[in-house]
């Protein structure tokens, strides 16, 4: 699933060229993608409006339209959105194509069909329960501890959980937990100041990477034109299975927590653990 550095990859590419285009209209070729309003309502509402910004809040792009309407898109686990000229002939698993003024068209493409769309005028409708971008500078050491709390899960499922902090998945929750060398099944409760001081570091610097290198294509992420991202070449954990550790040599393991594959080393993690609730 693409998650922070690869929505905002994408989020940063298409507002350097679609943001003051006019949209003619939208094709839906799934129209259960539609969450808010009705599907012909979305289409008829969309028509004519221009994009006057695009944003992001966690894995959600929010495209800013000139009629005071708000679209939200989220790629779910295999959603790309590409940018192609009008005479492109329709893909495989196509969910949606936005025509634009000037005969470019912004193609949905998913093919597991989860990705989801909605127009409406509040954005907080969709986003609003979402927990604190990692990377704005409010985003502090004491305000990770306070989101720990006295919370007896996973530090791993905790970064995952999306009301708690926006954008983390799989990939980065695994890659920043070893860059504090913190085992992903530690109790959040238990972290030490210190441990939180470095998470806080790690989740900062995995991100920040992950977004200079453009996302990471393990699967199906491609980037507007059509490019791959490059994060994955620099994972430290993340999708390695069957490798070795780059600091300590050892063999990295990979265990299940609330059916998310995790990635770490049991050397350079290891630590003490208490029993959670998985």
């Amino acid at each position: 699933m693409p998650e922070l550095p690869e929505v905002e990859t994408i989020r940063r590419e298409l507002a350097s060229k679609i943001v003051g285009h006019r949209l003619v209209g939208v094709e839906l070729f799934w129209p259960k993608a539609v969450r808010e309003p009705s599907p012909e309502e979305f289409c008829r509402r969309i028509a004519g409006q221009s994009i006057e910004g695009i944003g992001r809040r966690g894995k959600y792009m929010i495209f800013r339209l000139s009629g005071g309407d708000v679209m939200i898109l989220h790629l779910k686990m295999t959603g790309v959105l590409l940018l192609m000229p009008a005479s492109q002939r329709i893909q495989n698993h196509t969910t949606a194509i936005f025509k634009l003024d000037g005969g470019t068209c912004l193609h949905f493409i998913d093919q597991r069909k989860f990705g989801a769309l909605w127009l409406v005028e509040d954005e907080d409708m969709v986003v609003g329960k979402l927990g604190p971008e990692p990377l704005d500078a409010s985003f502090t050491p004491s305000v990770l501890r306070q989101l720990v709390g006295k919370r007896r899960m996973p530090i791993k499922a905790l970064l995952c959980d999306q009301q708690t902090i926006a954008g983390i998945g799989n990939m980065y929750a695994d890659e920043a937990l070893f860059a504090a060398r913190i085992h992903p099944l530690k109790a959040a409760n238990i972290l030490s100041d210190m441990e939180i001081e470095h998470l806080h570091s790690g989740i900062i610097e995995v991100l920040q990477r992950g977004i200079k290198n453009k996302g990471a294509s393990i699967a199906n992420y491609l980037r507007p034109g059509g490019e791959k991202g490059d994060a994955q070449t620099e994972f430290k954990v993340a999708h390695r299975r069957g490798e070795t550790c780059f600091v300590c040599g050892s063999p990295l393991s990979r265990i299940s927590i609330r059916g998310r594959g995790t990635y770490f080393c049991p050397v350079c993690q290891r630590g003490e653990t208490q029993p959670v609730m998985l």
